[in-house]
């Protein structure tokens, strides 16, 4: 996303040529490449530890680290595993996301146009708070099930569902918001007179 809102408003005669369907494919087999790489070794250093008695995990879906702490064994190199990723995503994607949107922010203040000035802000604006959205309840739900030990397992529970539900339930909204037809049918719908 940060990508293509780069080109488009930083070399927008340039779109077509920069962005082909063979390069947005590849950009997508990295990313799912990146995620099943990042993603596996998680099934496979639950796989090693010992599961005593207590099966019931107590979130509503198999998060990692919510199945490790059901074991009755040695749960260190999962919680490192984790935080390795986690420092990962934090060090490499997150400096690049802001990298773009630096630029691309730049590159509105250039605009000399100020409808195209807003229309671009608008626009980016919607991306950054999704970015914030996606990234920031997995972040805290991470640091929690590795350093809070007194939290309450209803929080932990909470956490994990916000970041799995809102992102996907946000994102519609903030996009729909920005489209005016959208926008008019709700406004004509709710605001009747």
């Amino acid at each position: 996303m940060a990508i293509d809102r780069y080109v488009a408003i930083c070399n927008p005669l340039r779109y077509t040529i920069f962005l082909t369907n063979a390069r947005i494919a590849k950009l997508g087999l990295v990313g799912l490449v990146g995620a099943v790489l990042l993603s596996m070794p998680m099934p496979l250093l639950l796989r090693r530890l010992p599961f005593c008695a207590k099966r019931i995990i107590p979130t509503t879906f198999c998060e990692h680290m919510a199945v490790a702490k059901i074991s009755c064994g040695d749960i260190t190199v999962n919680k490192m595993y984790g935080l390795v990723l986690m420092f990962l995503l934090m060090v490499l994607y997150l400096p690049l996301i802001v990298l773009s949107y630096g630029l691309i922010i730049r590159a509105i203040f250039r605009i000399s146009s100020k409808k195209a000035h807003e229309k671009a802000l608008n626009t980016c604006t919607a991306h950054i708070f999704v970015m914030l959205m996606y990234y920031t309840p997995p972040l805290f739900s991470n640091l929690t099930h590795r350093f809070a030990q007194g939290i309450a397992p209803h929080i932990h529970i909470i956490l994990s569902n916000l970041y799995l539900l809102v992102p996907p339930m946000l994102n519609p909204i903030i996009y729909g918001v920005k489209t005016k037809e959208l926008r008019d049918k709700v406004v004509k719908y709710t605001c009747r007179s």
